[in-house]
Parts: C-alpha cells; structure tokens; sequence
C-alpha cells in the first residue's frame, strides 16, 4: 500500500463514466449522485481514471449539473444516442474515450462498449405503475432492462429494494451490488436560515416537501393529510416539475417555490419544522438524507428504500393512506426533538466516500 493509501501494484482503473442525465430537463437524485460519486472518485488518482462521457449538448446543464471535468461527448443527440447505444450498441464510448477497462451506465440506459460494463440502477418504479410515466420512456426503460440482463457484468443498485426490484424483473442476483448514496453534511447558521425564510416568505412554522414534482412523489395525498384536523402547519413545496400529470387543483393554500437552488437548500430544510417525503416509490430518497443532515424531523413511506434510508430515524407512514401520513406528521412535531437528534446521527453514517470506495470495489472486481 502506498503512503497515500492508494494500491502500490496495480495501475488506476481505467473507466468511461456515462453522466447524460445532467442534461435531462429533471436530472433529479441521479444525476446527484452520479456527480457526488464521480467527485469522490477523483480524490483517488492512484486508483481510478475516470472519463466522463454524454451524447451531443449545445450548451451545458444547469449549473448545479455541470461535471468537475472534461466531458467527452458521443456525436449524437440523446434520443439517437439511446435508441442506438440499446439497438446496436454502438457506438462504443471507448471511440471518445481511449483506451479503458470497464464502461459505467450510471443511469438505466446501459451504454454500448466492448469491455465489462456495469449499470448503476436507482429505481425501477415503471414496473409497479407504469401509467406514471410516457409511453416512450416506459419503452426505453423496459428495452434497458433487458439489454442490462445480456450485457451488464455488474449491477449497482443504491437500495435494496431495488435490489429486490432487479431479482423480481429477472437480473442474476449473483451480479447485484448495494451501493447505498450518501448526503452532505452542511453547516447552516441562524442568521441564513433567517435570510432564507425571508427570501421565500416562508411562515415561522410549516411541514416541507422538496422532490421533482411527479405522481409517484404523492403531493396529491400529502395534500389532503395537511388539510386534516392533525395538522395545524402549513405545506411549503419546493421542486422542478417532472413528467406525469399531477392533480393538484384546490392547492391555493400550499405554497409552491419551484425549482431551489443548492445554495439555498440545506437553510430550506432547517427552516422547516416537519419534512414530510410520503413517496409511493424510490430508489434511494436523498431528499430524506439531506432534511436529516440538518436536524429536522421526518415523515416518510414504510415500507420503501425511504424506510432503509431513514433507518429508525423518522415517523414512518402509510404512503396510500391520508389518515396515516396525516397521523405521522402530528407524530413528527411532537418527537421533533428526537428525531432531530436520531436524525443527524443517521445522516453522518451516509457518507459519498463510502458509496465511491464500494462504486470502485465494483470496478476492481473487472478489471483486467
């Protein structure tokens, strides 16, 4: 072992890293973790050299998208890029990359190359409804599924329930591997949660959700449960909208922020008394992690990779059921104080280092 802690006896792993969801219109929790991977993963040169690969773009993504690197970039547009990289599986990202040793699809569309490949899969929520999502989309996710079963080497999945979900569609267990994501720990002071509140209007008190507004993020019966005698806070929402319809009609008494930037996200949740994330389904929940990272107490969905995520550390509530979300609010508000301290003390256990060393344990066990 080098003095550094890197391997001494063997060159870096040479990788192509597909980041292509920092340009979709919601890049959402993947494209997060995708980049908080792909940052911690450049800490280690002696062990890893990662190349970062995306279809053709004219401008950047978004500013809290946009990689640490350079971005080798496959001539096509995305849909081209998809429809071949699944049909043909051309072409190979080793034709923008050089040379490498193992291919990562850190979205579900696996790309095309010529040496192991491994395929980080978050969710596979299209399989449980896939009224939720566009024709086309569940086309291309049902089409990915099946070239991960042939051509994948490794499968990261960031929860085990969706673990669970990738034994169910018929991916070999024996090529399963949890990488669970982690969350960043950030100071936040008064005097900016106070800037925050001030900047959004947001009332002394009130019960948060922040997510891609989507249907199975369930903003319509998180609605209604705020609405019951239960609850006695307001609802602050905050979030891009996804894809799907959402009924939200009769929502005049919730404010909607849109889209928060990063800068002011982390004062967001310490402002808010309640973080309400009764989802239907997820892959992960970095939502959860992130409003435990700054003391406030949780809400969410028994039952899901929220559960795995809150470990212990929320009141957990029947997605499906208004009365039972309703009930967890009144509950968090009450144990606020414990949950606040429960809550921090989980969130320091959900560490990007980790997932990194576990992303490049997976890449160890492929290379030549």
């Amino acid at each position: 072992m080098a003095a550094d802690g890197t391997s001494a006896s063997r060159p870096p792993v040479r990788v192509a890293y597909t980041i292509e969801q920092c340009w979709h219109s919601s890049p959402g929790g993947t494209a997060v973790a995708a980049l908080r991977i792909a940052r911690e993963l450049a800490q280690r040169p002696g062990d890893v050299e990662l190349h970062l690969v995306a279809g053709r773009h004219p401008k950047l993504p978004a500013p809290e998208f946009r990689p640490d690197g350079p971005v080798a970039m496959v001539p096509l547009s995305r849909a081209a890029l998809y429809e071949t990289w699944l049909r043909l599986n051309w072409p190979k990202v080793e034709s923008v990359t050089g040379d490498i040793d193992v291919a990562h699809a850190t979205g579900l569309v696996p790309c095309a190359t010529a040496v192991p490949l491994v395929v980080t899969v978050h969710d596979l929520a299209f399989i449980h409804d896939p009224g939720q999502f566009t024709r086309q989309g569940v086309r291309t996710m049902r089409r990915s599924i099946e070239v991960i079963a042939r051509r994948a080497d490794l499968v990261l999945c960031s929860s085990l329930a969706t673990m669970r979900d990738c034994e169910a569609v018929g991916l070999d267990p024996d090529l399963l591997r949890h990488v669970p994501l982690g969350v960043d720990l950030v100071d936040v002071d008064e005097a900016t949660v106070e800037q925050v509140r001030r900047r959004y209007l947001l009332p002394e008190e009130f019960v948060l959700f922040v997510g891609t507004l989507e249907p199975r993020k369930n903003l319509r019966r998180l609605v209604d449960a705020v609405r019951r005698d239960e609850v006695t806070l307001p609802l602050v929402v905050a979030g891009a909208a996804g894809w799907g319809d959402l009924d939200l009609d009769g929502t005049d008494d919730v404010t909607f922020l849109g889209f928060v930037p990063d800068g002011d996200l982390a004062a967001l949740y310490a402002a808010a008394t309640v973080f309400a994330y009764p989802s239907e389904r997820e892959g992960f929940g970095l939502p959860v992690a992130e409003a435990m990272a700054q003391g406030t107490a949780v809400v969410t969905s028994a039952g899901t990779s929220t559960e795995e995520v809150a470990g212990g550390a929320a009141a957990l509530v029947d997605p499906f059921d208004v009365v039972s979300i309703a009930r967890g609010i009144a509950e968090a508000v009450e144990r606020r104080d414990e949950l606040a301290v429960a809550g921090r003390r989980r969130a320091a256990e959900l560490e990007w280092a980790a997932a990194a060393e576990r992303t490049l344990a997976a890449y160890r066990e492929l290379a030549p």
